[in-house]
């Protein structure tokens, strides 16, 4: 049984939006010369509306929109057969703004409005869109697509309901978990790509941390080992992707179990803050030239999501099996054994057990604290395996002031 999707009408002009930017970016890519990156959203926002209009007025508005857009791109493919060199965008948004006029006289103010902003957007953002394209390689597209394939067609179609042990397997649930942590991961990727290449050590730590701090580390461990200057380098990109660890756990509890948001913030919040003060004392320190490693990749792919689900299954189920054989000891074991290698597993985790009233909001951020201590602790065996003396010598003193930092809090905060 497919899950519930209620969705409002500026949900379905969103969703209508991001599908036609989809699929015009990789006919821009593509190199169409009839319709793309522009095109196709408009098309899409044009049809949405169109759709809109038919509840007021009657079904025959999306006949005559798609009669309309038939022609518009029938003449511009003439156009360019006849050696014509303008593109369909603007006729387009003539259709659409006719559409938007009748959507303000049927009483669609909120929605037209927000189509007229969006089509102003595309609009402006020409260079911006064209050159986003023109940066993309097929590795880059394909992850575009198979964010799509994550969240809008596999998603909808998945159970919205609790079995198994302790009734705390939701397949629905599970894998918007997924496309949430794949979709904070993909978003970091984009900035990177859009950024220069020499960016500097703190964008490259920031987007490290949102995209896999635990990857960050290992890439820029591997590469310290050429020379002490790459070395202080990636001292610095490793301390400062650690603290960004804590702020996407903080927002991926706000996002699953925002009522205790409030609770769990200050102790996380004191902890990023000391991490955050030992990276700006490194990067201080480390010169401005910078060589950002090469080796990240796009974070869609399926396999990868496939595997985020089943780790996020495992630690939910065996964080529940813990809390009722053991108690909060039990917890904190799964905390430690999770978070060696994956934050979000164990966040999301507690959290969604706090939502299900299976263990009280006070544990949810020690638990967490816990595994992005083990989390820490994993980074430095890292370093010290892939690590040049220099790299090892400086995270060793602020991980270790960190950690006890992190013991510091487990102790005594209230």
């Amino acid at each position: 049984m497919a899950a519930d999707m209620d969705l409002t009408p500026l949900h379905q002009l969103a969703i209508a939006v991001g599908l036609g930017l989809l699929v015009g970016l990789q006919r821009e890519w593509a190199r169409s010369r009839v319709a793309g990156i522009r095109t196709f959203p408009i098309i899409a926002l044009t049809g949405g509306f169109a759709g809109l209009l038919a509840s007021q007025f009657g079904g025959w508005t999306v006949a005559a929109g798609l009669l309309a857009t038939g022609a518009v791109t029938i003449v511009a493919r003439l156009n360019f057969d006849n050696g014509g060199g303008s593109g369909t965008t603007t006729q387009v948004s003539c259709l659409l703004i006719y559409m938007i006029g009748a959507g303000l006289t049927g009483g669609f103010v909120v929605e037209a409005v927000v189509a007229c902003g969006c089509l102003a957007v595309l609009l402006q953002w020409k260079g911006m869109l064209h050159q986003l394209a023109r940066r993309m390689g097929e590795a880059d597209l394909r992850a575009a697509i198979q964010m799509t394939l994550i969240g809008l067609v596999i998603l909808p179609v998945l159970p919205n309901r609790n079995f198994g042990p302790y009734a705390v397997i939701n397949p629905f649930e599970i894998w918007l978990m997924v496309v949430l942590i794949v979709g904070i991961s993909l978003g970091a990727y984009v900035l990177s790509r859009m950024m220069s290449a020499r960016r500097g050590m703190l964008v490259a730590g920031l987007l490290g941390g949102l995209i896999s701090s635990t990857a960050t580390t290992v890439s820029y461990a591997r590469g310290s080992i050429r020379s002490l200057d790459r070395a202080r380098q990636a001292t610095a990109v490793i301390l400062i992707s650690s603290p960004v660890v804590f702020a996407r756990v903080i927002v991926e509890i706000g996002v699953v179990a925002p009522e205790i948001l409030m609770l769990t913030l200050p102790p996380l919040l004191l902890e990023m803050a000391l991490l955050a003060g030992l990276a700006w004392l490194y990067l201080r320190d480390c010169g401005k030239s910078f060589l950002p490693e090469s080796d990240v990749h796009p974070p869609s792919d399926l396999k990868p999501a496939i595997g985020f689900g089943l780790l996020y299954l495992v630690v939910l189920v065996g964080a529940a099996t813990a809390r009722d054989y053991f108690g909060q000891s039990g917890l904190y074991v799964v905390a430690v054994i999770s978070g060696l290698t994956d934050m979000d597993a164990i966040t999301l985790s507690v959290a969604q057990l706090v939502q299900a009233e299976q263990i009280e909001p006070e544990v949810c951020w020690r638990v967490v604290l816990l595994g992005a201590m083990a989390n820490l602790s994993f980074k430095f065996g890292v370093i010290t395996v892939l690590g040049h003396p220099h790299l090892k010598r400086m995270t060793a003193r602020a991980l270790g002031v960190s950690l006890a930092g992190g013991a510091a809090l487990l102790a005594f905060w209230p």
